[in-house]
C-alpha cells in the first residue's frame, strides 16, 4: 500500500436508477492501488435519506474522505461534502447542484436538440426508465447484455430524490474535480460543463456514456487518483 493511498479513504456515491455494484470496476483498480475504497448503497428515497446513509458510511471512516458521486449521486456528495472529514468532492457525469437546486430544477428546461431522459410517469410516488431505451440513453457503450442486466435491475428513484434541493453546495467550501461524459445522453455535455466551470472543478473530459463509470472505469479512478494526490498534497 502506498503512502498516498494509505492515507485517504474513498467514498463512491451512485445515482438514480442503479446501485452501488455499477462501482465494481473503479473499485477493484482503486483497491488493487492501495485506497480505502467504500460503497455508499443509496436508498434513493429522498436526498435527506440518501444524505443520511452516506453520512453513515463516512461517519464509519477515519481520516480524510474522497467523496464521489455519479449522476444524482452528485446532488448527493453536494448537500454531504460538508462533513469536516471530506477533503474534496469528484464529479463523475454528475450534478453538481447551487444553493435552492434540484435535479427537477437542473433538467426543468432542456437546452433545444439536447437528448430527454426516457424517464416513465411516477407509479407510487417512484420513477424509472423505459427499459427498451435504457442503453441508448444511460449505457450507450456499456456491452449489451450488461446494459439490458442494468435496464432489468433498476431501483425505483423516488419523486423526494428528483426533487430534494440543496441547502449550502459543499463545493463552495471543498476542491472539486469533474469528469465530463462527452457521449452523455442523460445530463447533456454542456450542462456537465456549465455546472463543472461554476463549480471551479479541476475538470477531464472522457468519450463515454452516461454510464462511463462503468464502461470508461480507468478513466474513472485515474481522477479519483489525482484528486486524492492533490488532496494528499494540500494536506502535507
Amino acid at each position: 500500500m502506498n503512502e498516498i493511498a494509505g492515507a485517504l479513504a474513498v467514498v463512491l456515491v451512485h445515482g438514480g436508477f442503479v446501485d452501488g455494484s455499477g462501482w465494481e470496476g473503479v473499485y477493484k483498480i482503486l483497491k488493487k492501488d492501495g485506497y480505502n475504497v467504500n460503497i455508499v448503497q443509496n436508498p434513493t428515497s429522498s436526498l435527506a435519506d440518501d444524505v443520511a446513509a452516506t453520512r453513515r458510511v463516512i461517519a464509519g471512516l477515519n481520516g480524510p474522505v474522497v467523496l464521489v458521486g455519479h449522476s444524482y449521486g452528485g446532488v448527493v456528495i453536494t448537500e454531504a461534502g460538508h462533513d469536516p472529514k471530506v477533503a474534496g468532492l469528484v464529479y463523475i457525469a454528475a450534478f453538481a447542484p447551487d444553493k435552492g437546486e434540484s435535479v427537477a430544477s437542473l433538467i426543468k428546461n432542456p437546452a433545444p436538440g439536447a437528448a430527454v431522459p426516457p424517464i416513465l410517469p411516477p407509479q407510487g410516488g417512484y420513477l424509472s426508465l423505459d427499459k427498451a431505451k435504457f442503453a441508448m440513453s444511460f449505457a450507450g457503450d456499456v456491452a449489451k447484455e450488461k446494459a439490458e442486466f442494468m435496464a432489468n435491475s433498476q431501483v425505483p428513484w423516488g419523486l423526494e430524490a428528483l426533487n430534494g434541493a440543496v441547502t449550502e453546495p459543499a463545493w463552495k467550501t471543498k476542491p472539486s474535480w469533474y469528469l465530463v461524459a462527452t457521449d452523455d445522453r442523460m445530463i447533456p455535455p454542456p450542462a456537465q460543463q456549465f455546472m463543472s466551470k461554476r463549480a471551479g472543478s479541476t475538470v477531464v473530459e472522457v468519450e463515454g456514456s452516461h454510464a462511463v463509470y462503468v464502461s470508461r472505469p480507468e478513466a474513472v479512478a485515474t481522477l479519483i487518483k489525482n484528486a486524492a494526490k492533490a488532496v494528499k498534497s494540500t494536506a502535507n
